[in-house]
Order: structure tokens, then C-alpha cells, then sequence
């Protein structure tokens, strides 16, 4: 299969690891067989031998358990250990590697995926199929191989000590092959329903979890019961089915397996009454019967192990084929130099194929170290336009230009190297402050860090916290109000120092001192940059060098504040409708 074709790849590189993991197991499984013949010699050749004294029986004895205890007491414990610690490291690396290919994987896949993606089937994927996928190695490269090596060296040593006992022996063999294809092929489509099942599960109460602010306050404690309910009885139904199938596989497999033994027990009687079968041939073949069968109801439990895991397999995969949206261009070179000339060129913009344009031939000229505010009532197209310029998605036609390059032809990492986002929400990891500062320059000096703060009007409430830059903020900053949140955001773009500046509501929903401290950092960051601001409230971007009226994904109006004032157009109704608004 595909699946296995693909995951094969993340395995070559261990291939040697394997195959010493194989060969030290054939020592562990192999000792055991001795078991059954160390019976019979006791029984046939040491008890029954009619030529030696109990003396001679004793000395013999003795030296045989010696022989055996040093086998099993010295010799298998080294063996078993090396053989688990190299097959739990095998495992383990494999799976190492395919999350770090995940992880790169999720950071290229573009802003349109995860708009459509639960965050919690995204972590199902990357964690449980993942950590499934690893039965295939342990179970499928390995103990299988074991597992079909004790079945065959038992089976010709059975042979050796009576040819038709053995034929007996096996005589139900082709039952479980046949058991096999009729159970397994459907038992793979239920463990992978029931693995979707689980993601969804996982997403509900990921989304709920972050949400849990919203369910006290509009008091919907007994909704949410209900709709985690849903999903939690339809992780149910499919693990259930799962179990009903997998219940009846093993009663089949089972009973073959039970069966069989009966069958060598009846015939050996038979044979030990009719002809010269030994009692220690009939006590070391019912000893094998053990080596045989055991091994192959490790094979049958395998076999559902291998179907999870291949199941889980194909929706590792499934997640590694999300296409990236943004993609570099073969020759696309790195962006080193930005002076900040921005040009939107006839821009015409829609998220899917099949919606209305979001933007509709749009074309903007933005001079270096100019400030330019973007207006208009919300759905305009606004935040459309600023998630255009660092590629966060790409123009349906018309091009953007930055100093004269379509940023289609440079790579999309080094665009957005350039630019710094300070966002009306901006994500904070739950480390420390001093971490999420660095988050703007990952090799900046502690003094760097402390300078970006002080710019964002940020150094003194960090100071006054308990354990200053070292304080952790919680997830997503939730132990820091939204102003000292905002001004460590612009603490990391003081940091970052980028040519291109993109504020998006960055002062909305504050107080009058936070937005006081803000905005002035803000003006001091925007010194000297090519800035972007999209505001809801017109009083902040008075001081725009130029400012953008957007409406139905096109531009009305444009101009400076006064210009427009004077003009008496549809921003200046719209200043006059905020004026009353805020009076």
C-alpha cells in the first residue's frame, strides 16, 4: 500500500537498527524452544533409560539444569534487554522524526487551512495517529518476524521428532488465513472511523476548553453537556462497532486456535497406543504446541494492531498531503534589502474559488516611511488588504509590489522577515515575558530585550510583576490585561526592527491609558517605516500621512484627514457618525 510505501521512508534510515533488533530476538525467542526438547530428554533419556543407575540419572540430571540455568539465567536476560531497549529506540526515533516533519508542515500550511480545521484534530493527528504508527515497527518489522521465525524452527523440530503428529498440528493453518481476509479488511475501515471520530472528539473539547469564558458567561453550562455529548456518543458508536467486529474476529481466531491442540492431543494418544511414540515425545510436543500457537495469536493480535496502525497511518498522511497555498516559486530568491515602496497593482482577491471577490481591482501606491490608514466599515476588505502583503494568501489577480518585486518572486519567509504585525489580538506563549519579547529576535541580548520594552512604554509593569521578564503569562498571555499584552506585542516589532509596519485595530477595545501608552509607542515605532494602520476608530489615525476610505472591496476615497474633512464625502460623514457617537 501507499501508506506503507511512505512510511518505509522515515524506517530506511534505521534499517540496520532493525536488523540487529531481529537478530538478537531470533536468540530470545529461539532459546525458549529448547524448553519442550529439555523435557523429553529428562523424560525419554535421563527417567526412562533402562542402562543407567539413579546415580548416573542424578549426575546427568544435574549437569543438564546446569547447562540450562547458565543458557537461561546469563545468557537470555542480556539478550532480552538489548532487544527491547533497541526496539523501543528504533520506535521512538521514527516517530521523532516524522512529528518534526509534521511540525515544519504545519507551519507552511497557509491561514485558509486552519480556518477550516479544528486545532484539536490537527494535535489528534500529530499525537495519537503518530504514536499508533509506531505498532508498525515494533509489531509489524519485528515481532511478526519473530513471531513466523519461532512458528517455523518449532514446527521443523516437530517435524525431526514425528512427521504426522506435525502434519496434524497444522492441519488448521489455512483456517486462519481464510479468518484473516474476512475479518480484517472490514476491522480496517472501522478503526479508522473510529480514529476520525476520536479527532473530532479531541477538536470539540479543544475549541470548548479555550472557550470556556464565553459558556459562564451566557450560562451554557447544560448546552455544552448536551453538544459534547454528541460527539462523545458518536466516539462511542464507532468504538464500539470497532469493538463488536474486533470481538468477534478473536472469537473465531481463538476457537481455531483451542481446536488445534485438542486435535494433537487425541491423535498423540492415538498414536502412543498403536505404535512407538514416546511419552517424552507426546509431552514435548504438547510443549510446542504452545511455541506454536502462542506465537500465532501474537500473529492474529497483530494483525489488529497493524490495522490501527495502518489506518492511523493513511491519516498521518492524509494531513502531511494538505497542499500549501503559498508556495515559492522555483527560482524565487531570498527578499535581503526592503527601502518600503509598496504598490498594489489592479489587486483582485477572493478566499474561495467559488465566493464573490473580497477585493475588486484595487490599486494603491505606498511611498517609503509613508503612514497609511485603512478605513471603512467592518467586511470592507481592510484587513483583506494588510494579509495580502506578508502572503499570509496570495492575489487572485493584479500583483503587489514592494521597491518594484511582485512578492510572488521572493521567498515568502524572507517578505515576511521584513514586516512586523501588531495585531488586535496578538498570541502570547505561556513562557516567560523576556521569551515572548524574543519572539521579534531569537538571538537578542537580555539588555536588547529590556530596551524593546522600555520603547513599548512596557519595562515598568514588567518590573513591578514578581519575577519581572522572568514572569510566565499564562496561555495565550491570559495572566497579562489586554494593554500589557498589546505592548509586549510592540516590544517584539521594536525587537524585530523590520522595514514594513502592519497595525491592525492595535489600540481597539483598551483604555484610555493603556491606549494613551500605546498609541504613543506606536507612533514612535512607526518612525521612519512604511506603515499600514486599519482602525475602527478614525480619532487614532488623524495624524496619517494618508488615509484610504475601503468599501465593497474598493477604494472611495483617499487622502489626509484634513483633505478628506474638507471634501465632505463618505469619511467625513463617517468621522461626524464616531464624533456623536463618543459625545
Amino acid at each position: 500500500m501507499d501508506s506503507i510505501k511512505r512510511y518505509m521512508k522515515f524506517v530506511f534510515p534505521y534499517k540496520w537498527k532493525i536488523l540487529i533488533t531481529v537478530i538478537i530476538g531470533i536468540f530470545k525467542f529461539g532459546i525458549p524452544l529448547l524448553m519442550p526438547l529439555i523435557v523429553k530428554y529428562v523424560i525419554d533419556d535421563i527417567i526412562g533409560a533402562e542402562g543407567l543407575t539413579s546415580d548416573e540419572k542424578l549426575t546427568e540430571l544435574f549437569w543438564l539444569m546446569g547447562i540450562s540455568a547458565a543458557l537461561f539465567i546469563i545468557l537470555r536476560p542480556p539478550i532480552e534487554y538489548y532487544r527491547q531497549y533497541l526496539a523501543q529506540w528504533t520506535g521512538n526515533k521514527i516517530l521523532y522524526d516524522i512529528r518534526d516533519r509534521l511540525f515544519d508542515h504545519i507551519q507552511r500550511l497557509s491561514l485558509q487551512f486552519y480556518s477550516r480545521t479544528k486545532t484539536g484534530e490537527i494535535i489528534s493527528r500529530v499525537i495519537h495517529d503518530v504514536e499508533q504508527t509506531k505498532n508498525f515497527v515494533m509489531t509489524g518489522l519485528m515481532n511478526i518476524w519473530l513471531d513466523m521465525f519461532t512458528i517455523l524452527i518449532a514446527i521443523i523440530i516437530m517435524l525431526f521428532m514425528d512427521v504426522w503428529l506435525t502434519i496434524v498440528a497444522i492441519a488448521l493453518f489455512p483456517l486462519y488465513a481464510i479468518s484473516v481476509k474476512i475479518f480484517y479488511g472490514r476491522l480496517r475501515d472501522l478503526t479508522k472511523k473510529r480514529s476520525q471520530a476520536l479527532a473530532q472528539v479531541q477538536g470539540h473539547l479543544h475549541e470548548r476548553v479555550q472557550g470556556i469564558p464565553v459558556t459562564r458567561s451566557f450560562a451554557l453550562e447544560d448546552y455544552e453537556e448536551k453538544e459534547f455529548d454528541k460527539q462523545n456518543q458518536n466516539f462511542l458508536d464507532r468504538a464500539i462497532d470497532h469493538t463488536s467486529w474486533n470481538a468477534k474476529t478473536f472469537a473465531v481466531m481463538n476457537t481455531i486456535t483451542d481446536v488445534a491442540p485438542l486435535l494433537v492431543i487425541g491423535f498423540a494418544g492415538y498414536f502412543a497406543i498403536t505404535s512407538d511414540l514416546t511419552v517424552g515425545t507426546i509431552a514435548a510436543f504438547v510443549g510446542y504446541m504452545d511455541r506454536v500457537y502462542s506465537p500465532l495469536r501474537r500473529l492474529i493480535s497483530s494483525s489488529t494492531v497493524l490495522v490501527q496502525s495502518i489506518a492511523s497511518m493513511e491519516r498521518v498522511f492524509e494531513f502531511i498531503d494538505e497542499d500549501y497555498d503559498i508556495k515559492d516559486k522555483p527560482h524565487a530568491t531570498p527578499l535581503k534589502q526592503v527601502d518600503g515602496k509598496v504598490e498594489f497593482d489592479h489587486v483582485s482577491f477572493r478566499y474561495e474559488e467559488e465566493e464573490d471577490l473580497v477585493l475588486n481591482d484595487v490599486s494603491l501606491n505606498v511611498n517609503q516611511g509613508e503612514t497609511v490608514a485603512l478605513v471603512g466599515m467592518s467586511g470592507g476588505g481592510k484587513s483583506t488588504i494588510i494579509s495580502l502583503i506578508p502572503r499570509f494568501y496570495d492575489v487572485t489577480k493584479g500583483r503587489i509590489l514592494i521597491d518594484g518585486k511582485d512578492i510572488r518572486d521572493v521567498q515568502a519567509r524572507s517578505l515576511r522577515d521584513k514586516i512586523g504585525m501588531v495585531l488586535q489580538d496578538n498570541i502570547l506563549f505561556s513562557e516567560s515575558i523576556a521569551m515572548n519579547i524574543r519572539m521579534g529576535n531569537p538571538d537578542a541580548t537580555d539588555e536588547e530585550v529590556i530596551t524593546a520594552a522600555k520603547a513599548a512604554n512596557a519595562h515598568q509593569f514588567i518590573t513591578e510583576l514578581s519575577k519581572g521578564y522572568d514572569t510566565l503569562v499564562g496561555e495565550r498571555g491570559v495572566k497579562l490585561s489586554g494593554g500589557q499584552k498589546q505592548r509586549i506585542a510592540i516590544a517584539r516589532i521594536f525587537l524585530k526592527n523590520p522595514p514594513l509596519l502592519i497595525l491592525d485595530e492595535a489600540t481597539s477595545a483598551l483604555d484610555l491609558e493603556s491606549e494613551s501608552l500605546i498609541q504613543e509607542a506606536l507612533e514612535k515605532l512607526a518612525s521612519d517605516r512604511t506603515t499600514f494602520i486599519v482602525a475602527h476608530r478614525l480619532s487614532t489615525i488623524t495624524h496619517a500621512d494618508r488615509i484610504v476610505l475601503i468599501e465593497g472591496g474598493a477604494i472611495i476615497e483617499e487622502g489626509t484627514h484634513h483633505e478628506l474633512m474638507k471634501k465632505q464625502g463618505n469619511y467625513y460623514k463617517l468621522y461626524q457618525v464616531q464624533e456623536l457617537d463618543d459625545n
